[in-house]
């Protein structure tokens, strides 16, 4: 990790203006040309995701062992998609919790009009959302008091992700937690705007949101990893 102090990291205005360059140029040709400057906007990054990793590590156990370990690659994977464009034309990574008794996931997406702070159940198994609804089903309490929470509503407003339309199988749609039930994903997500992206305390305020998924994360991480007796599964 590099040795800088988190006090004078920040998100540059030249890594959005680097982005909105390439999004009017998304060619191999006009990128090669202009590959030192990436290469020196991704450092740019790589330093602020070091010192997110270093706030993340002081309130959780994380497994990625590096800011440039945790980055996406700025090349997309076009096999399967109708969009070409060889490029990525935002900065974005994610962080893992370490061992399989802390679940849940942190994520970064840095773009002109579009930087989130997320993280959560993108696509949970099958298994694993079973047992998530279960435990709802039998008390939906816990996690309803987690979600009307202060710092959740002031950070994240309310939990994202698909739903269902209808109940979900083997479940009552009586349930007074159909509301819950039918999450397929559980998501939190704060948006900032560019104005707070490139200003002095973005990093605290990146880590601070991280930093109140927490509760969430235990709460899901008790349930995916205890049995019904509430011994580790």
């Amino acid at each position: 990790m590099k040795n800088t102090s988190s006090k004078n990291i920040t998100i540059r205005s030249s890594g959005f203006d680097f982005l909105n360059q390439l999004k009017k140029n998304n060619d191999r040709e006009w990128f090669n040309t202009h590959k030192e400057e990436f290469q020196q906007e991704q450092e740019y990054i790589e330093t602020f995701a070091d010192a997110l990793l270093k706030e993340l590590n002081t309130h959780d156990v994380i497994e990625t062992p590096s800011g440039k370990k945790s980055l996406y690659r700025i090349y997309r994977d076009t096999r399967f998609s109708k969009d070409k464009t060889p490029y990525k034309t935002h900065w974005s990574g994610s962080f893992r919790r370490a061992t399989k008794y802390r679940r849940g996931g942190y994520h970064f997406h840095i773009e002109e009009g579009n930087t989130y702070i997320a993280g959560g159940f993108f696509g949970p198994s099958a298994e694993d959302l079973k047992r998530i609804r279960e435990d709802i089903s039998f008390d939906a309490a816990p996690l309803r008091k987690i979600l009307s929470s202060q710092s959740f509503i002031s950070t994240f407003g309310t939990l994202k992700g698909e739903k269902l339309k209808t109940t979900p199988k083997g479940f009552d749609a009586a349930n007074e937690a159909i509301d819950l039930l039918r999450y397929k994903q559980f998501l939190l997500t704060r948006r900032f705007s560019d104005q707070e992206v490139l200003s002095e305390d973005f990093l605290e305020q990146a880590g601070q949101t991280f930093k109140n998924m927490r509760p969430f994360f235990d709460y899901m991480s008790e349930v995916l990893t205890t049995d019904i007796n509430g011994s580790v599964a």
